[in-house]
């Protein structure tokens, strides 16, 4: 009975975490494919949306829930539009968004003509409201996510800390921890919407979002297996080189930098 047991538990433990080529994240998905992926990226880095688009054809999804779409800008979403790339992009104000080019997101909504979509984005006044308010109170499932406890100490000091260095050490000390606990909220919304569309579509679902998002230490990955710990889920990281070591993602695929301006010029 213990060998049975062994057997049994070494089926059900997730596959070790784990760097792969491009082209081998097809024959991930299709091999044993999720309920959940989760599919992070570069925002304006071109392979990562063609690998994204890969993943998403090779999981047909029954639902796609954009980091980028607001709940309503979803609802524009018609299969006459989609037909339609360009119109598409237009009428989700995609532009005026700030977001890159939409022809570098218009392949992953192709590679999924029937999927549900959905948004993920919460109102900016919303986002705001975290820098100063408990997130339990702006978020009434916070403590389904764990989103009620505050950080370890060491982590916050740490987060703080990757946030500016984000921002190229330009912003106050004293904005750090809202800028922390406004990320945090995000990973909620993103897991709240992720598993709404599984409830509502069956799946399975594939969320498009930043690669920061995507970890499996404490973002959205980490907070569905909290509040859903059935779930079958796959995290891709998608990341730039130079890039070394294990990575917080179930995979991740590493590709040469976008070319970009600095992005500090923006703070000088």
């Amino acid at each position: 009975m213990k060998t049975l047991a062994l057997c049994l538990a070494l089926l059900a433990a997730p596959a070790a975490a784990e760097e792969i080529p491009a082209d081998a994240l097809v024959a991930r998905i299709t091999a044993d494919p999720p309920q959940v992926a989760v599919l992070g990226e570069v925002h304006d880095n071109a392979l990562h949306h063609r690998t994204q688009a890969a993943a998403v054809a090779a999981l047909k999804p029954a639902a796609l829930v954009f980091e980028m779409l607001s709940p309503e800008q979803a609802a524009k979403v018609t299969p006459e539009l989609r037909a339609d790339p360009v119109a598409l992009g237009k009428a989700l104000g995609w532009d005026a968004a700030g977001w890159p080019d939409f022809a570098l997101y218009a392949p992953i909504f192709e590679a999924a003509p029937a999927a549900k979509i959905y948004g993920a984005a919460l109102p900016r006044a919303e986002v705001r409201r975290a820098m100063t308010e408990p997130l339990a109170t702006i978020f009434p499932q916070a403590a389904r996510f764990g989103l009620d406890q505050p950080y370890p100490a060491a982590l916050q000091a740490e987060l703080e800390a990757e946030t500016q260095a984000d921002h190229c050490n330009a912003l106050p000390a004293e904005i750090l921890p809202g800028m922390v606990a406004a990320q945090r909220l995000r990973d909620g919304a993103f897991a709240e919407t992720t598993l709404r569309a599984l409830a509502e579509t069956g799946g399975p679902v594939a969320l498009i979002t930043g690669s920061g998002h995507a970890r499996t230490d404490r973002a959205v990955p980490a907070l569905i297996r909290k509040a859903a710990p059935g779930v079958t889920l796959l995290a891709l990281g998608q990341i730039e080189a130079p890039a070394e070591g294990a990575q917080p993602f179930d995979v991740w695929i590493v590709t040469p930098p976008a070319a970009r301006e600095d992005p500090c010029k923006a703070f000088q």
